[in-house]
């Protein structure tokens, strides 16, 4: 069995729990959420308490037992805490901002790279306009839409810049310079 459904999960105070036909509507003070809820997977409410069970121990089920039971802790802590995503911008006159519900990006192209903002996410910018965050009840679409960023420009494999999530440790290589001083005595002589 699943590690996170052997215990039911807890519903927080000021969070209603409804399943309807197979889709699961949590709604909580900072939105609602909903979750269709796949075959062999049962959810049962209690008045304080979500239990999930598989139908069988097919290997399908099973996974599908500890993703959904992931997803639903995830749909509770968003829609009482939410969520938060940080992206920094490493680079010589990079800078971020958010006009008119969409992000611009000036990561060095020739023009500024405007992405739309889902409607449930929303953005700001700290520290000189070096860094994003996104907020939101959704950790699935927050991700997403990071990763859509992130992938705009990633971080440069030599020096680091681009965008990157923050906390995240970059392996660097080292530069031609680097690798060529330390093996340049082998068989150069005339």
């Amino acid at each position: 069995m699943s590690k996170l459904a052997r215990k039911p999960l807890r519903i927080p105070p000021k969070v209603t729990v409804k399943l309807e036909s197979n889709v699961l509507k949590i709604q909580g003070p900072k939105g609602t959420l909903e979750k269709a809820v796949p075959n062999g997977v049962i959810v049962t409410l209690a008045p304080e308490s979500i239990t999930v069970t598989r139908a069988n121990d097919e290997k399908t089920v099973k996974m599908l037992h500890g993703m959904y039971t992931s997803f639903i802790i995830n749909m509770l802590e968003g829609v009482t805490e939410g969520f938060k995503k940080e992206l920094e911008l490493v680079g010589v006159g990079y800078k971020a901002d958010v006009k008119d519900k969409s992000l611009v990006l000036n990561v060095g192209f020739t023009l500024p790279v405007t992405m739309v903002l889902p409607p449930d996410i929303s953005a700001k910018v700290e520290e000189k306009q070096t860094k994003v965050i996104l907020t939101g009840i959704d950790k699935d679409k927050i991700g997403l839409y990071a990763a859509k960023i992130r992938a705009i420009k990633p971080p440069d494999a030599y020096k680091g810049k681009g965008i990157k999530f923050a906390g995240e440790v970059l392996t660097l290589k080292p530069g031609k310079s680097a690798a060529g001083a330390s093996g340049s005595t082998a068989g150069g002589g005339k």
